[in-house]
């Protein structure tokens, strides 16, 4: 059962892969206007026009849009098939029937707005690149010429970095921003921290892998590392799916009947294991 859970609340890459695209394609269109003798002055300068260009808002917010459309249909699938298994499945349907006049519509519309500022900063952040690169390699004694040539190689990689960084981030950060709208239109008040269960999932989120959440009461997951392995700056309280490069996930607890306990519980700043009639008690 935890298997067939995971597949239906685990993000389809599709969404992720198409965002990730679209931003490749503005990256490569924003090369093509760097001449290539440009010196790096003229780079920055251009990227900072760039940004202010009417041809790169309207991309942005129909980029943003398209993302987030994708998701809330490929997420509306998933909460559809949760349904067929549900006693609440009546709510679910009629949730998604009128959704977006709601809570949902609320979120989706200020996700749409964030992404589309994302996406408009994109050029800021590759200029703040060139020209930290630029002071770094000026004080090593560098020739501007030298320090050009290395740019034409850096300015592709680090722009697809970023892209690629963005489109995780905010697919993750989106899907976790529906489930939540969602879960609190339905009253659903906790749901089960799910990894990607490979070799690249955090220490801190390893911790926190099948682990009950409530929706009012995020985690600080790398509080909960022994105080050796703790980093030396530990982020806010965040959900699953809700910081960089975390491909993490909630699964909302619409029965929680069907899960195996005892079960494992944030509360209180800390995971214990409870069974089922002491969590009922926990979250009444």
């Amino acid at each position: 059962m935890a298997a067939i859970r995971k597949s239906l609340w685990q993000p389809r890459p599709a969404v992720e892969w198409g965002y990730f695209r679209a931003l490749v394609y503005l990256v490569d269109q924003i090369e093509g206007m760097v001449h290539p003798g440009s010196d790096p002055g003229a780079v920055v300068k251009l990227l900072r026009q760039v940004f202010d260009a009417p041809w790169l808002r309207r991309y942005a917010e129909e980029t943003a849009r398209r993302m987030i459309t994708h998701l809330l249909t490929d997420t509306g699938r998933t909460w559809r098939e949760a349904a067929r298994h549900s006693s609440q499945g009546r709510a679910i349907y009629v949730l998604l029937q009128r959704e977006m006049h709601g809570p949902v519509g609320a979120a989706v519309a200020a996700m749409v707005e964030e992404n589309a500022r994302l996406i408009r900063t994109l050029p800021l952040d590759i200029a703040q690149t060139v020209t930290d690169y630029v002071a770094r390699e000026q004080q090593k004694g560098r020739r501007a010429a030298d320090i050009a040539a290395d740019l034409r190689r850096i300015f592709p990689e680090r722009s697809r970095a970023s892209a690629q960084l963005i489109a995780r981030t905010e697919v993750s950060k989106a899907t976790t921003a529906l489930t939540r709208a969602r879960s609190e239109e339905l009253g659903i008040g906790w749901y089960e921290w799910i990894t990607s269960e490979d070799a690249r999932v955090r220490d801190s989120h390893r911790l926190m892998d099948r682990v009950l959440v409530a929706w009012d009461d995020p985690p600080r997951p790398e509080a909960l590392l022994p105080p050796a392995q703790r980093p030396k700056v530990i982020p806010g309280p965040y959900h699953a799916g809700n910081i960089y490069n975390c491909r993490c996930f909630p699964a909302p607890l619409i029965d929680a009947t069907r899960l195996k306990w005892p079960h494992k519980v944030y509360t209180g700043g800390r995971i214990v294991t409870l069974t089922l009639s002491e969590f009922r008690r926990l979250a009444a």
